[in-house]
């Protein structure tokens, strides 16, 4: 089977397992000769080839899990994929089992990578907020997913999906969760100490605070320790998020001076829908924005305070244009992202 995200779309193929049965008159001669099989077999078979058996049934068995199972995999293609407990990190949780035979009978032709994310969307919404319990934040933490059938399964008849939460980074690669996904706090927010990636003039996935990238997470801030009577709006998140994030990145930092390197200071702001789902964390992040405020900027290294004996060098901003080198703008802005 592959896997889908509504976000971005994965594949993977499900290996095939050959089962032998031997019939054998008489159980003395049956066992004599189980045991000879067993013999050869082993002889026969490498290590190698019965830990990559051992992998496909595995592998079998997590893409074609019931409701509740956790699956992971390190394979971009998914084809080490296991079951694991779900307090453990993974990548997906299965939420339920859909048949689309009434849509696409024998005969079809496959659905196109577009149509497989319409339909995780259209058949897996309602099944992914019944088994959370409560509402699926439409911006949060949590995406829908769908397991399904590899090209050769479907031509045989298989339509079952196996419908699933994951969590998918602003580049479309799945990140790591370790609680049930009804345990997650479905804020869209990371660590401090984290930073994403810049691709082209917006936000990847996480990477090494010492390579280049666009933000660096400083802080995560809980906007309902403030407003504790429903949904603030915007504009009162952002005048209170300038004073707390600044609060915050002057511990964060040891007090740099963002302006002196060319930073800027931002942080997320939330939706009324996120925050009807519980979603009320946000981020504080500092980056940098190119001259003419048309993206990111690339940034290099980090500007966490280190300790007193550890030498820290202070990170350096650049267009991700290489034909400018114009200061960036140090106006601390609010971010929606």
């Amino acid at each position: 089977m592959s896997i889908d995200s509504v976000v971005a779309g994965r594949s993977a193929r499900a290996a095939r397992t050959l089962r032998t049965q031997l019939l054998m008159a008489g159980a003395a001669v049956g066992a004599l000769g189980a045991l000879a099989l067993s013999w050869a077999f082993s002889w026969h078979i490498s290590p190698e080839e019965q830990k990559a058996a051992a992998a496909a049934e595995a592998k079998r068995v997590a893409f074609h899990s019931p409701a509740g199972s956790c699956l992971s995999w390190t394979q971009p293609d998914a084809g080490d994929a296991r079951t694991v407990p779900c307090t453990q990190p993974h990548l997906f949780e299965v939420t339920g089992v859909v048949d689309i035979s009434d849509q696409y009978p024998p005969g079809v032709p496959s659905p196109d990578l577009t149509l497989w994310r319409q339909i995780a969307e259209e058949r897996c919404g309602e099944i992914g907020e019944a088994y959370l319990g409560k509402p699926l934040d439409p911006y949060g933490k949590l995406t829908l997913g769908v397991l399904r059938p590899p090209e050769e399964e479907w031509v045989e008849g298989d339509r079952q999906l196996r419908c699933g939460l994951q969590w998918a980074g602003p580049g479309g690669g799945l990140q790591t969760l370790d609680a049930p996904a009804a345990e997650v706090d479905q804020s869209n927010v990371w660590e401090p100490g984290t930073c994403l990636a810049l691709v082209g003039k917006t936000v990847g996935d996480p990477v090494s605070c010492a390579g280049p990238h666009s933000y660096e997470i400083v802080a995560t801030i809980d906007l309902a320790e403030e407003f504790t009577e429903g949904y603030p709006s915007q504009d009162k998140q952002m005048a209170w998020l300038d004073l707390r994030c600044n609060e915050a990145v002057e511990e964060y930092s040891g007090g740099m001076d963002l302006a002196e390197q060319e930073l800027i200071l931002g942080w997320d702001v939330r939706e009324q829908e996120s925050w009807d789902a519980g979603s009320t964390k946000v981020n504080c992040k500092v980056g940098a924005t190119l001259p003419d405020d048309s993206g990111l900027a690339v940034v290099h290294g980090s500007i966490r305070k280190q300790p007193e004996s550890a030498e820290s060098s202070a990170p350096e901003s650049e267009s991700s244009d290489p034909s400018t080198d114009a200061a960036t703008s140090a106006e601390r802005s609010g971010s929606g992202g």
